[in-house]
């Protein structure tokens, strides 16, 4: 259940180059059949989805995946492809939450995790623009300078291969660096590809345009809800970025959103490596070469999912470009979601102690990554294999210190929009006062209304309390969507679920009364 589909595919601005391709057709040996029990089903056909069915089904296991829109072109599409062994918890971070031990586990796995990458493309032949590069981070103030020697120190002690550096690879200004040996990219979609071959290959069966809805356990069988059908199997990955509905997962981990564009420059001044800023949010750059073109890649201007503004976003982001680079044209604009755990480490594993469902959610920014590792720690879970990093990523694990003023201010800002929201939002008076292409929350003939007008000037009215946990959802102008400000529950603009927990659309409400 990747849900994060393409809004706007008649704009190409608003897709990833990863995602201006369309969706090749599947040919499958075989048909899903809903009275079969599959050993695992799996919802969700991204990178975390498509790892673990693989690895499972070359075990032997005969699995289903279950993907609410297509292959790929949801979170997984959306990434910018940086392949890291440091992440967004810097190892100074861990070791402090976590302890030293841990934080070379979290190297070790970081490791794991590229090597598997490295492997599954070699073993199946998958052409997708795998190249190895130097990451840079880098400081522009004394601030700044000092934790970046923080993070070299952590680092080390880690285990990671990390130096300081003369240069940061790109044309911005700075007062420290360091150079990260062994980074990578890679384009997300062609590896995509690759993986789905694969398991298909192997007897794996995809479905496509399944929304799965729920789920009921019964006598050792658990009965999937998706697509008007039930399949069945014994057990279940929820490879869906979040777990749906209301879960404690909801609170511990937030929803965010980051901004990238794909850029054509007048000159030849592309970066050669992949490079990362220190500021709050962060930036980041890397070069791809598409039909034979180079793009930067640059991103940033990170905000809570249905908070702030997405067109300033991209504004911001494009003049941010403009002042260090000689740009041409933004041939890509593109945003996607992920989600920050309260205590900086991803969740992986059994939903519940013993539980056959298994869940990976809280990757941060390192979904590359970390759905890659979750493939690997998931199947070796379902197959009995012991995994050294079960306990480390383990959703079940209690760190009561780690995180804790982080899981306070995120779920004091939930609990904030949910009654400000109510009291506090613009009130419409006239339909006629909005603008083509605009949505608002709006007062009508007594009830509130999340109201959108078309290009067409069609009007459509949803309700606007968001079927995940009835906090008020916002309108996002640049991706023409419905964005909840609390658990990141994303609707399209006929209230249809596109993202995150809610596992209902938002309800219709007609206008001619």
């Amino acid at each position: 259940m990747e849900n994060n589909l393409n809004l706007n595919p008649r704009d190409a601005q608003s897709l990833s180059p990863w995602q201006n391709i369309s969706p090749g057709k599947i040919t499958q040996k075989e048909s899903a059949a809903h009275e079969t029990v599959y050993d695992v089903v799996i919802v969700g056909a991204g990178i975390t989805g498509l790892t673990t069915a693989l690895m499972l089904q070359r075990s032997g296991k005969k699995c289903l995946i279950l993907e609410a829109g297509k292959v790929g072109f949801g979170t997984t599409g959306g990434t910018s492809a940086h392949l890291n062994t440091f992440f967004d918890a810097t190892y100074p971070e861990i070791e402090s939450d976590f302890g030293q031990e841990q934080s070379k586990q979290v190297a070790d796995s970081g490791k794991e995790a590229m090597s598997i990458i490295a492997s599954l493309v070699e073993e199946y032949q998958i052409d997708c623009d795998l190249e190895y590069k130097d990451g840079y981070l880098f400081s522009e103030n004394e601030k700044e300078s000092k934790q970046l020697q923080e993070i070299l120190e952590a680092s080390r002690r880690a285990g990671i291969a990390v130096a300081e550096s003369d240069t940061n690879d790109v044309p911005v200004a700075f007062d420290k660096a360091i150079r990260f040996a062994h980074q990578g990219q890679f384009h997300p979609l062609k590896y995509l590809e690759g993986l789905t071959s694969a398991f298909i290959n192997l007897g794996g069966i995809i479905l496509e345009d399944c929304f799965v809805s729920d789920r009921k356990e019964s006598e050792g069988v658990i009965n999937i809800f998706g697509g008007g059908k039930t399949w069945k199997g014994r057990s279940l990955v929820y490879a869906t970025h979040m777990p749906p509905g209301i879960t404690v997962y909801s609170l511990r981990c937030a929803p965010y959103r980051s901004y990238v564009l794909g850029i054509k420059l007048k000159d030849d001044h592309y970066p050669t490596g992949l490079a990362y800023d220190m500021q709050e949010p962060y930036h980041y750059f890397r070069t791809h070469r598409i039909d034979g073109h180079p793009y930067l890649i640059l991103g940033g201007e990170d905000h809570k999912t249905g908070h702030d503004d997405p067109e300033q976003a991209f504004v911001n982001l494009e003049q941010y470009a403009r002042e260090h680079y000689a740009v041409d044209s933004v041939a890509y604009r593109w945003s996607s979601q992920y989600y920050i755990p309260v205590d900086g480490l991803p969740y992986i594993g059994p939903l519940t102690s013993g539980d056959n469902t298994y869940i990976a959610t809280g990757f941060n920014g390192n979904g590359m990554m970390f759905g890659t590792l979750s493939g690997k720690i998931i199947s070796d879970q379902i197959l009995g294999v012991e995994n050294r990093y079960s306990g480390l990523y383990a959703p079940s694990r209690l760190k009561p210190v780690a995180g804790f003023s982080e899981f306070v201010k995120e779920n004091a800002d939930v609990a904030w929009h949910f009654l400000a929201d109510r009291f506090g939002a613009d009130e419409l008076e006239k339909l006629s006062e909005l603008k083509k292409g605009e949505g608002k929350i709006a007062e009508f003939q007594g009830e509130k209304l999340a109201i959108f007008k078309d290009d067409q000037g069609r009007v459509t009215a949803v309700s606007p309390v968001c079927t995940h946990a009835g906090c008020i959802v916002n309108f996002n102008a640049a991706e023409q969507s419905w964005d909840c400000p609390c658990h990141g529950g994303r609707f399209d603009t006929s209230g249809k679920v596109i993202s995150g927990p809610p596992q209902k659309d938002l309800k219709q409400v007609n206008l001619r009364r």
